[in-house]
């Protein structure tokens, strides 16, 4: 995998362009939205929604640029009604979504949480993602490294990881390699570009973060 977290393998597929920055990228790093028969923006985080697509970066500022600016009425050549709390609803179905996928991957035997169990992941080598709840104790988690070509994850809460697992809680998580990693890794970039105030750009030195 790059630092970015996505693996250089990857068929980046299709691309699409982001109407508030006007870039074009694969889809995969875009949030796709479809206008309702009454004329209501709604978010497609799993790309499935009938309806022609208007794609936004998964970053807040560009969520930001497109609402305040009416960019979605602009786009599909009609009066829309955008939601005041889209981008909160964005960021929701993301959180969903990751926190399912990581869930499926338990229930397939490919991911584990528990400072021990992950631990012993970590220096087996099973591991390619360890994820770590960001309000989790910084001196246990600086105890665990991220595999040497893998990835971190560290922008999903203590109960959000504990959701995936039916715990209330949960500080340290990780993935094997191959299998539903690569869609969690991808998923998490996306919800990143959210919560992180640069948009998800920074990399940590110390880790190798997405």
């Amino acid at each position: 995998m790059t630092r970015g977290g996505h693996s250089k393998d990857r068929d980046d597929g299709p691309e699409r362009k982001c109407i508030a920055t006007g870039e074009v990228q694969p889809k995969f790093g875009l949030i796709r939205f479809v206008v309702g028969p009454e004329g209501q923006v709604f978010p497609d985080i799993m790309g499935k929604l009938p309806g022609r697509g208007i794609y936004v970066s998964a970053e807040r500022s560009a969520l930001d640029k497109a609402v305040k600016k009416n960019l979605f009425a602009r786009a599909a050549k009609q009066v829309v009604t955008v939601p005041e709390d889209l981008i909160d609803q964005v960021e929701v179905q993301l959180v969903r979504r990751v926190v399912d996928l990581i869930s499926l991957a338990r229930k397939g035997g490919e991911a584990v949480s528990g400072y021990e169990k992950v631990k012993d992941w970590l220096v087996k080598d099973y591991a390619q993602v360890l994820i770590q709840a960001s309000d989790g104790s910084e001196r246990g988690k600086s105890k665990l490294s991220t595999p040497s070509d893998g990835t971190f994850i560290g922008w999903l809460t203590a109960d959000e990881l504990g959701m995936a697992f039916g715990r209330q809680t949960v500080i340290h998580v990780v993935l094997a390699a191959g299998g539903l990693a690569p869609r969690v890794v991808e998923e998490a970039a996306r919800l990143k570009g959210l919560r992180a105030p640069d948009g998800g750009k920074t990399v940590k030195k110390d880790r190798r973060a997405i």
